[in-house]
């Protein structure tokens, strides 16, 4: 999820760690725990000067399993060998800064699996990527009552009852939405599977997320052999159906058989992408459709998408833009969310 979630997240880890011995600095330390993950954005840069190896470095590594193991023992280490000392003295333990680590790094791509990016957990022994689809990767209904009440609690004294109260019901609200959100994309994927079936589309598979910054706006997309099939679910709506579908073109034969760069974004995109072409030479466009559309009734709005080019036997990609997200998009898309 967003940065700002991760570290609400990662701040009540350390809170609830270490938040009666040091204080509010335990949030600090649990919010560098939960923002730590997502360094492998930089890090893949520094590795790769291809923009689709560094991509799919992102979510890899460093989200996964044995990495909240071992970050969990280096910095636990690092950081109590740093506090330790002066006043602070026998404060703290190194197994407490080991766990407040854990915590926070862990937790990190635990959230982000409920998103439709994909989080590759088991790397790396294995590239799956675990997406359940059921929030957006931004969902202020998720992080804005969960930071309240951190900033509530630490307004109180490290040894309050009321600061652990705080962190429960932060934690207790947060929770009750992710579960929200669980039983509501259970609905609305037996929404999408009634309006296939109408429809008669013989699909190969489907899957549905939220749109961005909501749980209401519900976007789906079904495969068949030669294209996808997309449609948007409001829960606001009147009836329980998807009433508008596009059809978008694969093409994925512009491009002769699957070179290895191809082949990364196609595992990147889980299969739902499409190419088109565009006025240059071995130059596509690459549109990701696990991402919805931004306007219902434009099939060129979509979301996540970028240039990718032959060079010197290489396709490299250009960072993904959002040109066409304007201002009648946007206008469009909360139309849409308010239901029909």
């Amino acid at each position: 999820m967003d940065s700002i979630t991760q570290i609400v997240l990662g701040a009540a880890c350390g809170e609830a760690v270490l938040g009666k011995k040091i204080g509010n600095r335990a949030l600090l330390f649990g919010a560098i725990g939960g923002t730590i993950p997502d360094l492998d954005v930089f890090v893949g840069k520094l590795l790769f000067n291809n923009e689709i190896d560094a991509m799919a470095f992102h979510r890899g590594f460093m989200h996964s399993f044995l990495f909240a193991i071992l970050g969990a023992i280096g910095f636990g280490m690092l950081v109590f060998w740093i506090y330790n000392r002066g006043k602070r003295y026998g404060m703290t333990t190194q197994k407490e800064w080991m766990w407040l680590f854990f915590a926070s790094i862990f937790t990190h791509p635990i959230l982000d699996s409920f998103t439709a990016y994909g989080t590759q957990l088991f790397a790396p022994f294995s590239d799956y990527r675990v997406a359940f689809n059921t929030i957006a990767v931004a969902d202020p209904m998720y992080t804005l009552p969960f930071l309240i009440a951190l900033i509530i609690m630490m307004c109180f004294k490290r040894t309050s009852l009321k600061r652990r109260l705080f962190l429960q019901i932060g934690l207790g609200v947060s929770s009750v939405y992710m579960l929200f959100t669980l039983v509501n994309k259970y609905h609305v994927h037996g929404v999408y599977k009634q309006a296939l079936a109408a429809q008669q589309i013989d699909y190969l598979r489907f899957q549905t997320q939220p749109t961005i910054l909501n749980n209401i706006l519900w976007y789906g997309i079904a495969e068949t052999t030669d294209a996808y099939y997309v449609g948007f679910y409001s829960i606001l709506d009147s009836e329980a159906t998807v009433n508008k579908w596009h059809k978008l073109p694969k093409n994925h034969e512009l491009i002769d058989g699957m070179p290895t760069d191809l082949e990364t974004l196609a595992w990147f995109s889980d299969g739902y992408y499409n190419l088109s072409e565009t006025n240059k030479s071995e130059t596509f466009l690459f549109k990701d459709l696990r991402y919805p559309l931004m306007d219902e009734n434009d099939p060129n709005s979509s979301i996540f998408k970028f240039t990718i080019t032959k060079t010197n036997d290489r396709w490299i990609a250009a960072p993904f833009y959002v040109s066409d997200i304007n201002d009648g998009a946007k206008a469009a898309f909360w139309t849409r969310l308010k239901g029909i």
